[in-house]
């Protein structure tokens, strides 16, 4: 008996996902097996391939499907005013976007060593497209004479990691809330770019 009975794909597809997404993100992909997602959805395991082909893809479609949505969440809200408004409006998207996915972000930084390298191939090129918006937007500010930067890649990565270093520490209810976090790491990305 392949399918829970009472279950409906539409449903359990979603929780194979999430419990992967939770799995992964709390004990590491190796040490995660299909068995283990089949228990914390409640299915049997040979059930999870009405879902993924295999635990590898199941991986490239978590990180696949977290780019994915951060680049066209960033295309919705992407302002066309200047440089420094575009900067500002990252930053607080980035954290927005963010905080409300650590586990896709752990998953999308710490299990890259383990995807296979056409799949690799494929999520590195998502993340050059959105590490090439804050770039794009740097390198206009610095044009405009708006930014001083002596490298605009290594300013890239070095403003994408600090941001994302955000969902390390940050919990909801804790001493700052999120509106604070955005305007304290604006005026630190702002100073930075000495905009």
């Amino acid at each position: 008996m392949a399918r829970k009975t009472g279950s409906h794909s539409d449903i359990t597809g979603p929780r194979v996902f999430a419990a992967a997404q939770k799995l992964f993100a709390r004990h590491g992909f190796a040490a995660v097996s299909m068995r283990q997602i089949a228990a914390e959805v409640g299915v049997q395991a040979g059930a999870l391939y009405l879902y993924t082909p295999d635990k590898q893809t199941l991986l490239f479609d978590l990180m696949k499907t977290h780019m994915v949505d951060l680049l066209a969440a960033w295309t919705e809200i992407c302002p066309t005013t200047g440089p420094a408004d575009q900067l500002e409006a990252f930053t607080r998207f980035h954290i927005r976007f963010h905080l409300d996915r650590p586990d896709a972000v752990f998953i999308a930084y710490m299990e890259l060593r383990n995807l296979e390298p056409a799949n690799f191939e494929i999520i590195e090129d998502l993340r050059k497209r959105y590490e090439t918006v804050l770039e794009d937007i740097l390198r206009a500010g610095q044009e405009a004479g708006q930014f001083t930067l002596p490298d605009t890649k290594v300013a890239t990565l070095a403003v994408i990691a600090m941001l994302t270093g955000v969902t390390t520490w940050y919990r909801d209810g804790g001493r700052l809330d999120r509106e604070r976090v955005e305007r304290i790491y604006w005026n630190l990305v702002r100073k930075s770019v000495a905009a």
